[in-house]
């Protein structure tokens, strides 16, 4: 259950975040080199949990709310939460975002990225590149003071601007030793709008820009949210702080 409470992180609390983000962005890139054709979801999962457990962390998505794997993997229209198996195997000219979620020492590090299989085409290539600028564009806003309404704007203008749409019905979120709370981060909306943003503030920033229509559509299993036009989807997410003069990116490459 989300909480609605906003609650500013002490400096202590934050420096447990930066380790919690920092792994999590090392787990991303330890799994990048294993994506290519032919592998299964399932044993990018299955290489996730082992790297987790192998640094002392826990996978915050396994056993969460029932999810049965350790990230998420979502391939081509699935917008996001999608469920690792063996019998999706990628192929060349694939996208699939990567999101994942690292406990450690109680704090969540969440963050994710779409990425591109082999070669796709250059349509397929624009909006992965359009979907990490939003989340850059998002990002810029955060300093205190600004309203939660301007990142969402942000977000929305380029992505439209550049021929995409954005999803409603998924949002960034507060994010602590608490997976899911307060507040909620639509990535669309109107400047000026929304909570005001306050040094302390730790939340996920984590655009899903969709090829076609920005609908939406729950499979069987209760998790896996596809585009309703069957069209392709792609997300990036960082988790950010919002600090006295503008923002820290916790879960930043150390390449970055």
């Amino acid at each position: 259950m989300k909480t609605e409470t906003i609650v500013i992180l002490s400096s202590r609390e934050i420096e447990k975040m930066r380790r919690a983000g920092r792994l999590a962005a090392k787990l991303l890139e330890h799994l990048e080199p294993l994506v290519k054709p032919g592998v299964s979801t399932l044993e990018l999962n299955d290489e996730a949990e082992r790297w987790t457990q192998a640094h002392g962390a826990k996978s915050a998505p396994l056993g969460y709310k029932g999810f049965p794997k350790s990230i998420c993997t979502s391939v081509n229209e699935v917008i996001c939460h999608g469920i690792p198996n063996a019998k999706q195997i990628l192929k060349d000219g694939d996208i699939i975002n990567i999101d994942v979620t690292p406990i450690v020492d109680g704090y969540h590090g969440d963050t994710s990225k779409t990425f591109i299989v082999g070669n796709a085409a250059a349509k397929t290539q624009k909006l992965v590149e359009v979907t990490q600028e939003c989340l850059y564009r998002g990002i810029a806003e955060v300093k205190p003071g600004a309203k939660v309404g301007d990142i969402g704007a942000a977000i929305q203008e380029y992505a439209e601007s550049e021929g995409f749409s954005v999803v409603r019905d998924f949002v960034g979120h507060g994010i602590s030793n608490i997976f899911h709370t307060a507040p909620d981060i639509p990535h669309y909306g109107t400047r000026g709008k929304g909570k005001r943003l306050r040094p302390g503030m730790v939340f996920t920033i984590e655009p899903m820009i969709n090829e076609g229509a920005w609908e939406v559509e729950m499979l069987s299993d209760g998790w896996t949210a596809v585009t309703r036009d069957r069209k392709l989807s792609a997300q990036f997410e960082h988790t950010i702080a919002v600090t006295e003069d503008g923002v820290e990116i916790l879960t930043l490459p150390e390449a970055e």
